[in-house]
């Protein structure tokens, strides 16, 4: 970043080349002296939120004896009570009430909303049922899902080293569905509904804050999750009000284990550039790798540590392209810069 000292505090100059000079040193990049506190208030911000979301599979197993459908119908229920209060503190019923108002926007979150309800079914189930290993690969092969769906659905071009990591994946899965025994649904729904997620999500770009664009989600799914939490009422395996008050306020922790991590997010967004968000977002599934492996005890045989392997290959690979693709955007921004600083100092 750089600033422009004002031009009413430059002493006027006669001389021609010290007014050169003069325009020259207005228009030198100078240091920032927010930057640095900015970029590492995002970097906390960042950290927090992949740390919690890579935390999560804790969470979920004090919940027991609630099941996926209770879990997921419960955590949206509650994140609306959440957010409701984030929007009045916030006073964002303006926005709001945009959202509503806009047939496109409402219709673009609504089926944002179906895909995240499927990504927290299906990520719920595979951590309850003794899966998280293979539910973190989900989120390991996210990326590249991400990358092929610029390719199929935006028509984009990749670059060499991009196909050299989607081509790695496919081999992966291929290495990981001999090693399961079967294809790995759990990861492959929960890579494909968040890429879908973040596709459709994009489609609303940055003009939807981040808890308007939940409150509006979760509004959607309430009449879903009232329809399951009274189905389970009524086959008598619903636990929020029937297992003591410690089991009620863990599940109503949802709301808030939901937002925050949401919150964190849009702050971190906001201070980082987007290759170090690229980088930040592989703490979730590693944390949720390493607990199903230490903590959960979930088996690691030879030939899914080797699918692992090729799958972390993968994303050194599509890491890589996204680090050399970034320093040439920024050596183009420093070029066009100098250029018109020569230019600026030829006048």
């Amino acid at each position: 970043m750089t600033v422009k000292p004002p031009a009413q505090n430059l002493p006027a100059q006669n001389n021609g080349n010290n007014g050169a000079q003069e325009r020259a040193a207005q228009n030198s990049p100078q240091t920032d002296p927010t930057e640095a506190p900015r970029t590492g208030a995002g970097l906390l911000y960042g950290i927090g939120a992949y740390g919690l979301w890579g935390l999560l599979p804790l969470y979920f197993i004090t919940l027991a004896p609630a099941g996926p459908v209770e879990i997921v119908s419960d955590r949206v229920l509650f994140s609306l009570v959440v957010c409701l209060v984030l929007i009045a503190v916030t006073r964002s019923w303006g926005s709001l009430a945009a959202v509503f108002r806009s047939r496109r926007g409402f219709g673009i979150l609504a089926v944002a909303a179906v895909l995240i309800a499927i990504n927290w079914l299906t990520y719920t189930y595979g951590v309850l049922s003794g899966q998280a290993i293979e539910a973190s690969l989900g989120y390991f092969i996210n990326p590249i899902v991400s990358v092929l769906l610029g390719v199929i659905l935006l028509k984009e071009r990749l670059r060499p080293l991009q196909w050299t990591a989607v081509v790695i994946g496919f081999v992966a899965v291929i290495v990981l569905a001999v090693a399961y025994g079967r294809v790995p649904w759990i990861a492959l729904i929960l890579a494909f509904s968040f890429g879908f997620y973040g596709f459709v999500k994009n489609r609303v770009g940055a003009t939807v804050p981040a808890v308007t664009s939940l409150t509006v989600e979760t509004v959607v799914l309430t009449p879903l999750a009232l329809v399951a939490v009274a189905w389970l009422g009524a086959a008598g395996t619903l636990t929020v009000t029937g297992n003591g008050p410690g089991h009620f306020w863990l599940l109503a922790a949802s709301g808030i284990v939901t937002a925050v991590p949401l919150l964190f997010f849009g702050a971190s967004a906001r201070r980082l550039p987007m290759t170090m968000i690229g980088m930040l977002q592989y703490m979730t599934p590693l944390l949720q790798f390493i607990l199903a492996v230490t903590v959960l005890g979930e088996h690691m045989g030879p030939e899914r540590w080797a699918g692992f392997a090729i799958v972390w290959l993968a994303l050194v690979v599509l890491t890589a392209d996204m680090l050399l693709a970034g320093r040439r955007r920024r050596s183009a921004v420093r070029a066009a810069r100098d250029s018109a600083a020569a230019g600026t100092q030829r006048a």
